[in-house]
């Protein structure tokens, strides 16, 4: 009997150790899980710098992600979110619906890039990422997808800095422009309509940048 009470004993203790080990690698293979996934879904190499999931307190942090272009654009960055913060209701989430009481959006930096062959990277994974959907769209699309029904965002503050385009075949045609927006908060948010003040203010800062993107002035990005 001691025997059996010795190896149970041991039993607990290296499920406890086991279970220790995994509550500190959460983090990092959420991490590399959310990596694979992103890669899955685009196509595009992604590198996440840090993650955190709350475990007393119902938050997710994303810090330093960058997503890269595949081949075909040359494998030039794409995205830099300096900080992706939310905080999420877990009573609504017991309910299946995603409902954000603050979302905090910081990026860095977005480069639009145009392939030799005259494709942009931004169309080509809206496309890429249409067809696999079931025809879907919006919230229908969202609850499809993650079985969640979004019931909006209480608090979204949003910072964006420089928006770049990049010519492969004619980098003369390069240009950057810093949007230069910081913290622009918005309240209750449920859909796209509700940020058409925050795309008004990106164009009006952006000046001439998105209208051109296509018939860009000879402007070298600063740097190069």
């Amino acid at each position: 009997m001691k025997w059996l009470l010795k190896w149970i004993f041991r039993l607990v203790l290296l499920l406890v150790v086991l279970g220790v080990i995994l509550l500190l690698s959460l983090n990092s293979i959420l991490r590399l899980y959310l990596e694979h996934q992103i890669h899955a879904r685009t196509g595009m190499e992604a590198e996440i710098g840090k993650f955190s999931l709350g475990l007393t307190q119902p938050t997710i942090t994303i810090q330093n992600f960058k997503l890269y272009n595949p081949p075909d654009f040359g494998g030039t960055p794409f995205l830099d979110i300096r900080e992706l913060h939310a905080e999420y209701d877990p009573a609504a989430l017991a309910k299946r619906q995603l409902h954000l009481t603050l979302v905090r959006f910081n990026l860095s930096e977005m480069d639009i890039v145009k392939n030799e062959a005259g494709k942009t990277n931004l169309l080509s994974l809206v496309g890429s990422v249409s067809v696999k959907r079931s025809g879907a769209h919006g919230k229908a699309e969202f609850t499809r997808q993650t079985g969640l029904e979004f019931t909006g965002i209480d608090v979204l503050n949003i910072s964006l800095g420089t928006f770049k385009f990049i010519d492969l075949k004619d980098p003369s045609r390069n240009r950057a422009q810093n949007i230069g927006i910081e913290n622009c908060v918005m309240k209750n948010v449920h859909t796209p309509t509700d940020l058409a003040g925050l795309a008004l203010l990106v164009v009006l800062r952006g000046g001439g940048f998105f209208g051109s993107l296509f018939d860009v002035p000879k402007l070298r990005i600063p740097g190069n």
